[in-house]
């Protein structure tokens, strides 16, 4: 067991939930057409001008039951798939790949962001439950965001240049529309705030 998998066993979130920083409908600037987005809470890779440091702690933020956050997210008939974000998503993968075949059975598309790489994921030191969650996904974006790497462009889909978008459903091979510079605000009706799409980044204000 690596040192990454042995921090997230000693969050103990129950078999069925997952610990997430935060969700929104409707998004178009995480991923191809209108969709979900879940941000999971907790990652050790702490890069260097990371957009959303607040998702690196492991503690517990926000216990959702899988099926309740499928509910949620089916409950909107404007969200035709769901992005996962992070923090890192496949310190979750048991859990979300649960999801992820209860949204892709109700025709939702789905796609995930990831510090490691698609060959890390493949391989023998992958997070627990990697490869079911790879098996459902139609797109991943793979590599951690690298500060002297980056790109602020509006025709580029990842953040730093040695980020890869790589396709596993070859349905969304012309699907590639999102922008990694583009902003996208929220209004909720307690009057709160959610910005998020630039550059990954999730920004909670008042």
């Amino acid at each position: 067991m690596n040192s990454t998998t042995q921090s997230v066993s000693e969050v103990e979130i129950p078999p069925g939930y997952l610990n997430i920083m935060g969700y929104v409908d409707e998004s178009e600037v995480n991923g191809p057409g209108c969709r979900a987005v879940v941000w999971v809470q907790g990652c050790k890779r702490e890069c260097a001008a990371c957009f959303n440091p607040a998702s690196w702690s492991f503690e517990i933020n926000q216990l959702i039951a899988v099926d309740e956050l499928a509910a949620q997210i089916l409950n909107n008939p404007r969200n035709e798939g769901v992005t996962f974000s992070g923090g890192e998503p496949f310190l979750q993968a048991p859990a979300l790949a649960q999801l992820a075949r209860k949204l892709k059975v109700a025709g939702l598309n789905v796609m995930s962001f990831s510090g490691y790489t698609l060959p890390e994921l493949q391989g023998e030191n992958a997070p627990a439950g990697a490869s079911e969650l790879l098996e459902q996904l139609d797109i991943l974006v793979d590599g951690p965001y690298v500060e002297s790497l980056a790109i602020n462009s509006p025709d580029s889909p990842v953040s730093s240049r040695n980020q890869r978008v790589r396709v596993l459903n070859p349905a969304f091979e012309d699907k590639i529309t999102w922008a990694s510079d583009q902003v996208e605000i929220h209004i909720f009706k307690d009057g709160t705030r959610l910005i998020t799409g630039f550059r990954g980044q999730m920004g909670l204000s008042e």
